[in-house]
């Protein structure tokens, strides 16, 4: 028995693309709104909170259905050519991505709950995930913080190697 993630398909298809970018865009807004929440302590640090609690959930669930749909569908084979260790690299970056995606927004919530704050999404309050706690809630902001250099990180060493396949391409 093969498991989906084994599978190699012919490429990404449209849904795997819009979940991409969609996720892209999303998550590099989550990074710059985090960065003005941080940065200010006036009213828009409060409608920053807005945004990003809501986005940070819609995140969640996008990632949510973006694994569930990779598992299903597979992913394309690298190509056939691709030193060993560039294997190893992609794969890597990909499963310290997912395990970014997945961790960022659930320490997040976690993070507001250990404050004592609600997480409320339109009309719906989701359950606090940790106790209310001063100490823990100090060491998940500073967890999510260091998270959210090292997703930056990821994502630029993610964009800098996107390109890597086609030049390489081109230049035999």
């Amino acid at each position: 028995m093969n498991p989906a993630s084994n599978r190699s398909v012919a490429g990404f298809g449209r849904f795997a693309r819009l979940l991409h970018w969609l996720m892209a865009v999303g998550i590099l807004a989550m990074l710059f709104i985090g960065v003005g929440m941080v940065a200010s302590v006036s009213e828009r640090h409060q409608w920053l909170m807005q945004v990003h609690k809501p986005l940070g959930v819609a995140l969640l669930v996008l990632v949510c259905i973006r694994l569930a749909a990779r598992l299903y569908r597979g992913t394309p084979a690298l190509p056939g050519d691709m030193p060993a260790w560039q294997r190893h690299a992609a794969h890597a970056s990909h499963v310290l991505l997912y395990l970014l995606m997945f961790a960022m927004p659930l320490i997040g919530w976690a993070m507001v709950s250990a404050g004592g704050y609600p997480v409320i999404v339109g009309a719906w309050q989701l359950p606090p995930i940790a106790p209310a706690d001063a100490a823990l809630f100090a060491w998940l902001r500073g967890a999510h913080r260091y998270l959210a250099f090292l997703l930056f990180a990821t994502v630029l060493v993610h964009l800098a190697a996107a390109p890597y396949p086609a030049m390489e391409q081109r230049g035999r």
